[in-house]
Formats: structure tokens, sequence, C-alpha cells
């Protein structure tokens, strides 16, 4: 099992951007009610220093390309919705692509280990999430909601499936990629709380953190999924005619004595 100060130690240089850029956004923190393009660059500069991240960590190790790609394009549909979050009558369109966001996050990380109980309790909360806000929504949200809060939670399931405690299977970014997860749901429902009930103490700083915090760890993902090495089908043929030429002239020496 990997230590994490082995994790941080491989991977922490390669995440400096990241944690400068939220430095900048957190020590600027533009109102949200204060919509520019000033601010639309700074909320969404984190985002694409960890797609950076990605892209570098992938080209210097053994990162499974194609999940790689799958993880920066989720990023980059959150990067669009994190702009149109911050312009007025955007709010739709940006649920909708955190939704494909969602999607394509569920297809990187697929239902294998599928752990049912952990969908089930997901799935709990997504409900309970949708009736908290149900006297609130209107319109076309009226679907949209309920849609996005089953998308959000099976993400939530399936970054939380990968985690298994056995000591063969155990990683530290696994670990970090539910704790991902489950703070991206954290985020969105106090979006939910901003746009549906008001504004409250703190909301864009909390709001933010865990919508950080979750990116983060969905990005970290790429350290489990390496390449596996596929079996040269000539070389194990190779091998079981060898073994079985043996084990005849073996037979064949028993047999004569």
């Amino acid at each position: 099992m990997t230590s994490v100060a082995q994790v941080i130690k491989s991977v922490g240089p390669k995440l400096v951007p990241f944690f400068k850029t939220l430095a900048i956004y957190f020590v600027v923190f533009i109102p949200q009610d204060q919509p520019s393009l000033l601010a639309t660059v700074l909320k969404c500069l984190p985002i694409i220093s960890l797609v950076v991240f990605i892209i570098l960590h992938t080209k210097s190790t053994g990162t499974d390309p194609r999940f790689a790609k799958l993880i920066i394009a989720g990023m980059l549909f959150g990067c669009v919705g994190d702009a149109c979050l911050i312009w007025p009558g955007y709010f739709d369109t940006g649920v909708l692509s955190f939704l494909i966001g969602h999607l394509i996050y569920i297809y990187a990380f697929g239902f294998k280990p599928l752990n049912l109980p952990v969908g089930i309790v997901c799935y709990a909360c997504a409900i309970m999430g949708v009736l908290f806000f149900w006297p609130d929504i209107q319109d076309v949200l009226l679907v949209g909601v309920p849609v996005y809060s089953i998308v959000l939670m099976t993400m939530v399931w399936r970054v939380a499936a990968r985690v298994q405690f056995s000591e063969d299977q155990w990683t530290w970014s696994k670990l970090w990629t539910c704790l991902g997860g489950i703070s991206f749901a954290v985020s969105d429902f106090f979006v939910g709380m901003d746009h549906f009930r008001g504004s409250f103490e703190y909301d864009q700083l909390i709001i933010m953190t865990t919508y950080y915090g979750g990116q983060l760890g969905l990005a970290l993902s790429v350290l489990d999924a390496k390449i596996e090495t596929p079996v040269n089908l000539k070389s194990h043929k190779h091998q079981c005619s060898k073994s079985t030429t043996t084990d005849s002239k073996q037979t064949l020496m028993a047999s004569s004595k």
C-alpha cells in the first residue's frame, strides 16, 4: 500500500498550479452577485489547472489515456457549468452542463464492483434531497432537478464503490476520489439552497470550497487508472507448446523404462 507521503511527493508538484489558482480565487473573491469576465476566468482557472495536472500525469506515468480523457471531458463540462452559474438566467444551462459531466464520470468509473448497498444509500439521499427542495422547484426544473439528483448520486455511488478496505486493494487515491464525489454532492446541495431558498451566510465560500475539493478528488482518480498489459498470445502459445512437448518426452521415457 502506497503511503500518503509517497502520493503527495509524486503528484504534489503537478498540483501547484491548482493550489495557486485556488488561492487567487479566494483572495480576490468576487461576490457571486457581481458577474464579470474576470469572475468567470478566476472561477474556471482551478479546474483548468486540474485538467493540466491530468495531462501531465498521464504523459509521465502509465495512466490509461482513455480513462484520463473521460475525466478531462467531465471536468471541462463542469467548467462550462461554472461559467454559466455566474451569469443570471443561465442556471438551467449550467445544470445541464454539470449533468453531462457527471454522466461522463459515471461512464469512466463503470459499474464494477457494483456494491449495491452503497447505491441504495446514495439514491435514498437523492430522493430526500429532491423532496427537500420540491416545494420551491418550478418549470423545467420539476424534471431537471430529480434527473440531475439521480445522476449526481449515481456518480457518488460509483466512486464510493471503488473503495475497497482489503489490504491488497486499498489505495489512498480511491478514498480521496470517494470523498471528492461526496464533497461534490454537498456543494450541489448548497447550490440548491442558494438558488431555491435564497442566499445564506458564507454561501459562496462553502459552495466553492466543497466544489473544488470534489473536483480535486475526482482528478486524483487517474492515479489508479493504470494500463493493463495485454497477454502476448504468441508467447503464451509457444510456452504451452513447449510445455506439452516436454511432458510428452517425459512420458515416452517413462514408458520405455
